[in-house]
């Protein structure tokens, strides 16, 4: 089972949008996929059409199983979506309290990993949707990845963002003693402005061989697939956009077999 954390600590740089786009292409292929969404504000349980606070349990459940976790437990957490081989751990507003009610117990960093070894058998990938913050939740986020897919919008800012995002791997890879294995990926990227190309270019000369050497477009059919809460693959398999994923996804497949490894 390949797991990939999709995080940043700025919103607004494509990471709901990579992580449904990459689960959405791995689902086509005959991948089983876990879809979590960790992020309390729920954007991704929400683009595939659930309402969290109308189910029944969400993974704030499974993070209050502590150490009573348990397959069967975990799998009442989780909803089949309308897309074939994708499923969906949903998230709900009750994670924004976690850090005050649970945050300091013992343990609570490795919720996630111990949740899924008990899914080792069931799926084939997992992507882990992530809030901006620096908190418990990003914290079981990392400690379970096999690879942390880092979107990054093409614009300045976003590289202060980034900067947060490296300066936090580097904080939670000594405690865990051993680094991260990280791509960063060029979004929102607009071939017309000078900005893109500028921070695009900035990217690759401080991080180098961590960045992918493609970048993810803006694409209107991205916002059109979500309001039809599909996987862009599936609304536009030929848009432009989605042929970057495709090529997003055969870089990081490639990557899998030296992770695993």
């Amino acid at each position: 089972m390949v797991v990939w954390t999709v995080a940043n600590q700025k919103g607004g740089v494509g990471k709901t949008t990579t992580t449904v786009a990459l689960a959405g292409l791995l689902a086509e292929r005959g991948q089983r996929v876990l879809c979590i969404d960790t992020d309390p504000h729920a954007s991704l349980t929400y683009y595939f059409g659930f309402d969290s606070e109308e189910l029944p349990t969400s993974a704030f459940d499974v993070f209050l199983l502590g150490k009573e976790i348990s397959r069967d437990k975990v799998k009442q957490s989780i909803v089949p979506s309308e897309v074939k081989n994708l499923d969906v751990l949903p998230s709900t507003m009750a994670l924004a309290t976690l850090d005050r009610k649970l945050g300091s117990q013992g343990g609570m960093g490795l919720i996630l990993k111990r949740t899924l070894a008990t899914l080792e058998q069931d799926y084939d990938y997992v992507l882990i949707d992530v809030p901006p913050v620096l908190g418990v939740l990003m914290v079981n986020a990392l400690a379970c990845c096999h690879r942390v897919l880092i979107p990054v919008q093409t614009e300045f800012l976003a590289l202060k963002g980034l900067e947060r995002m490296m300066r936090t791997l580097k904080l939670i890879q000594k405690s865990r003693g051993q680094d991260y294995r990280y791509t960063i990926i060029p979004t929102l990227y607009d071939k017309r402005t000078r900005a893109s190309l500028d921070t695009y270019k900035k990217l690759v000369e401080r991080y180098g061989r961590s960045v992918w050497n493609g970048m993810i477009p803006i694409d209107t059919k991205f916002r059109d697939a979500s309001n039809q809460q599909l996987p862009p693959s599936l609304y536009a398999p030929k848009a432009r956009g989605v042929l970057a994923y495709q090529s997003l996804l055969t870089h990081l497949q490639q990557l899998a077999e030296q992770d695993l490894s």
